[in-house]
């Protein structure tokens, strides 16, 4: 706590030297989210002892000149939110700081840094406070611009966990290289990428398991008029595998990824296509630390590859990735594959949906395992593709409208297929699937004092799970500062006939927001860009601000 103290007297120190000179520029935020839980009997939920639970966050950055320095306060007093890792629980001071000098060639950062190499799938340091994930490094960061055709990072440091850091240490080479720059070619762009990752960890289980591990990946840009490829091809060094804590085998497996996304856009037509294998390729910082539900000590990015959803109904059933290799006596898998394809079209003006562009969107994507044969002595025989037990396959059709300056609609469908051990827990590829279908419809109206009204009506029908939901939300726009919101899924299936009901408002002021709500929580996962959390079931308040400037 003293060390805090100290960082914190000499950042304001620094804070008031710089405001004599006229180049300082100082700019942060503050974000609080805070809940009050109370009993549900109809949830079977009692609300914990420390039923007031808050998350606050104080950033502040200074600039002056070649100069940046800052730091993030964070607290979680009496403890974080529901659902979110224990390590946070009764704990506040500076969790993070960092010192920062760039020129027109080189950065160089010492202390707390984000960064990511390529697409992420050897290497990336973020934060999501809504998923509850800050994976930040604390060490060195050194970025060199020889030319403007090549960039060359290094990182040296120890990853995030909570307010302490993890033991490993992790090094890394990151390289970009512009070769379309290079060879002055107009008409075409290609990139080019390299990347090295090191994770080194004395675990002294006594096998002689390995200290470094290494990680290593290529990957390529390719864009032409209207089409584009990028793809990246990874491999990870021999390791052990465990879970929550525990080595499972002396045997030790290496793993690999390999993403493709290609497509073709022009005026009023898109076409993407991602396709990605990962076999074996959950990377941590604490390798003991794989298994744990909270995202916490990762290295690796490897969201799932899914559309990302807009309505309450059909973000029940969201696909998590499957990166792992599992071997134990009741699954056995070792990563996933599959594919995600978007297209999008707008009709023209005046056509027969109305005056302005409608707009048409179709997604559809198949995730899969691996097909694998497993041996008596813990290997594997594994295909390139296979045919693996399917973990979720989708179809999405979506259909965007404006009939008047007044007045536009949106019409989803959802048709859905995906693993019970994926969306409700447990063994993958044991329990069978829940198959189901949700369908949307969404109204914006501006009425006489030129407010915005939301409706929306969804429904959601499976013979499996919990049976079929009925779902609405209404929204009212009192002017750019206000709005109110009032909705609830009635999960009319089941025997219980539940209802998840919320009601709230929020109100905004420049760069300020103010965010109240009262209602139940769905249990299930909680999905940000295709990286999920569990969230259990709850009732509450929940009033979250935040600022910046």
């Amino acid at each position: 706590m003293q060390i805090q103290i100290k960082l914190l007297i000499l950042f304001i120190c620094l804070s008031f030297t710089s405001n004599s000179q006229e180049n300082t520029f100082i700019y942060g935020s503050f974000e609080s989210n805070s809940q009050f839980l109370q009993d549900d009997e109809g949830l079977n939920f009692y609300s914990p002892t420390d039923n007031f639970r808050s998350n606050n966050y104080l950033r502040l950055d200074f600039q002056n000149g070649n100069f940046s320095y800052g730091i993030q306060y964070e607290s979680y007093l009496p403890s974080a939110l529901l659902g979110y890792s224990e390590i946070f629980n009764n704990n506040d001071g500076i969790a993070q700081y960092y010192v920062k000098y760039e020129n027109k060639n080189s950065e160089v950062t010492a202390g707390s840094f984000y960064e990511q190499f390529g697409n992420g799938l050897v290497f990336r340091a973020w934060e999501d406070r809504q998923l509850g994930i800050n994976n930040s490094l604390r060490g060195v960061r050194y970025k060199f611009h020889p030319s403007k055709e090549v960039e060359i990072s290094v990182i040296h440091g120890k990853q995030r966990f909570g307010f302490e850091y993890s033991k490993s240490i992790i090094s890394g080479l990151n390289s970009n290289i512009d070769i379309s720059e290079f060879l002055k070619l107009n008409n075409l762009g290609f990139t080019l990428g390299l990347s090295h990752l090191n994770r080194y960890q004395k675990l002294d289980a006594g096998f002689g398991e390995p200290e470094n591990v290494n990680i290593r990946a290529a990957r390529f840009g390719l864009f032409y008029k209207d089409f584009y490829v990028n793809a990246e091809l990874a491999k990870k060094g021999k390791d052990v595998i465990a879970n929550e804590g525990e080595i499972l085998s002396q045997r030790m497996y290496d793993g690999t990824a390999l993403q493709i996304d290609f497509g073709y856009s022009k005026k009023g037509l898109g076409i993407n296509t991602s396709m990605r294998r990962i076999e074996n390729f959950n990377i941590y910082s604490d390798k003991l630390a794989e298994g744990n539900i909270y995202n916490q000590k990762t290295l690796s990015f490897v969201p799932a590859l899914t559309k990302q959803q807009d309505y309450l109904l059909t973000n029940i059933y969201v696909y998590n990735s499957q990166p792992r290799l599992v071997i134990n006596n009741i699954e056995k898998r070792v990563g996933e594959v599959g594919f995600q394809n978007d297209i999008f079209y707008s009709f023209k003006k005046d056509g027969f949906l109305g005056k302005y562009r409608t707009k048409l969107a179709v997604n559809f994507s198949y995730w899969g395992a691996i097909g694998a044969r497993f041996l008596d002595d813990e290997s594997y025989d594994v295909d390139f593709v296979g045919k693996g037990k399917k973990y979720y396959q989708d179809f999405n059709i979506e259909i965007k409208n404006r009939w008047n300056k007044r007045l536009s609609s949106t019409i989803t469908f959802l048709d859905l297929s995906i693993d019970k051990g994926v969306t409700l827990g447990g063994p993958l590829g044991v329990d069978g699937n829940i198959n189901a279908q949700i369908g949307v419809f969404e109204l914006n109206a501006k009425d006489g004092k030129n407010r915005n009204n939301r409706f929306v009506l969804q429904h959601l029908w499976t013979k499996q799970d919990r049976k079929e939901w009925l779902g609405f939300v209404y929204e009212i726009g009192v002017n750019n500062n206000l709005n109110f919101f009032i909705s609830d899924i009635w999960n009319y299936g089941e025997t219980e006939k539940l209802h998840y009901y919320n009601l709230g408002g929020s109100y905004s002021m420049g760069s300020a927001r103010l965010n109240a709500t009262y209602g139940r929580q769905r249990g299930g996962l909680v999905c940000v860009g295709g990286v999920c959390r569990f969230a259990p079931e709850s009732n509450g308040f929940n009033l979250n601000f935040s600022y910046s400037f």
